[in-house]
């Protein structure tokens, strides 16, 4: 009973892991989609860059949490998920990577060439790291073809189907938004309108096709099974929905924070909604439903999950002091002289 309490608990953080990303790392990743899309000079472009500077190299902090969560507290999941899942991953880390290095580059040498190159990686990385998560989760959401053992059977390519890629498009919809929102906040001139303008328009794409995500689901995968055994879960999917319909309604209020809080909570309504909906699952298996990876069958022991979750409790809050912190400290809109100045960017 106390390693089924311990289990549960680490279900629980791996999924507020996860969604602690998503929310934080997600406005960087859609600032970055969204770069070559809404400026149109270099002080515009600069203005991108300072907008996140100070908080993308964090919010990754919380993806390595989140590696290293399910390395410790599942390990068989993990050693699943980079072997069967090792090309995508990779993608992921290498477009991650990419968009790191474009960042601390683009200013090392002043040529207008030397930053088109590196403002390219750093919206090709944003784009595929984004793309390469939806598709991630949308297989995990579906179901990966997993035997008996454990084994993945497939390549790389078994995980792009529709289902998958329809995650994909959603991931990067919602990330632009989130970032359009950040962005709404911390900018001033004709990039704030030009910004609000695309925000709203994005936002009807992002709405339809989180529709259209949840009835795909209804009908191929078995997330919204919990929420018939259990209604009270529904307050995520509420949550989420909620979320989302006042996010045109604040940016039409020109209400920059709010709207970016919105979209925040948007998206940890939709990752609550998709651990909910997995539990006590972590890897489905879709060629038979016992073959699954579950908390079950795929953790720690006991005395390494109380370990962990003493160390949790302790250090959990410190990160997230400091996290608020930085948030509080650096997030203000950013005045002309700031962007021409632009050191290190």
């Amino acid at each position: 009973m106390e390693h089924n309490i311990f289990q549960i608990i680490w279900f629980v953080l791996w999924g507020v892991l996860w969604a602690g990303y998503f929310a934080l790392d997600g406005f960087d990743l859609g600032a970055g989609i969204l770069l070559p899309c809404v400026t149109r000079n270099e002080v515009e472009r600069r203005a991108v860059y300072q907008a996140i500077g100070p908080f993308w190299d964090g919010n990754e902090v919380w993806l390595i949490t989140a590696g290293g969560a399910t390395f410790a507290a599942f390990p068989k999941t993990y050693a699943v998920m980079f072997s069967g899942l090792y090309t995508a991953l990779y993608l992921l880390l290498f477009g991650l990577i990419i968009r790191g290095v474009a960042i601390e580059f683009r200013s090392k040498v002043q040529d207008p060439g030397w930053r088109r190159f590196w403002d390219f990686l750093f919206w090709i990385g944003s784009l595929v790291s984004t793309f390469i998560l939806g598709v991630a989760f949308g297989n995990i959401f579906l179901g990966l073809p997993l035997d008996r053992n454990g084994h993945f059977l497939g390549s790389f390519f078994t995980l792009l189907h529709p289902y998958a890629l329809l995650a994909g498009l959603l991931f990067v919809l919602v990330f632009s938004v989130h970032g359009a929102t950040w962005l709404v906040y911390r900018v001033n001139g004709e990039l704030r309108e030009r910004l609000l303008r695309d925000a709203r328009i994005l936002w009807v794409f992002e709405a339809v096709v989180v529709v259209a995500f949840w009835l795909f689901s209804l009908k191929l995968t078995p997330l919204w099974h919990n929420y018939l055994r259990a209604p009270i879960l529904l307050i995520f999917p509420l949550l989420a929905l909620g979320a989302l319909l006042l996010v045109p309604y604040f940016l039409h209020q020109g209400r920059a924070l709010a709207a970016f809080l919105s979209s925040g909570v948007t998206i940890l309504g939709f990752t609550a909604w998709g651990m909910a909906g997995l539990f006590p699952n972590l890897f489905p298996s879709r060629l038979n439903p016992a073959w699954s990876l579950t908390i079950y069958n795929s953790s720690s022991s006991p005395l390494t999950l109380k370990i962990m979750t003493v160390v949790a409790f302790i250090f959990v809050p410190i990160v997230l002091l400091y996290t608020f912190w930085t948030y509080r400290t650096f997030s203000y809109r950013l005045t002309r002289e700031e962007v021409t100045y632009g050191e290190g960017y």
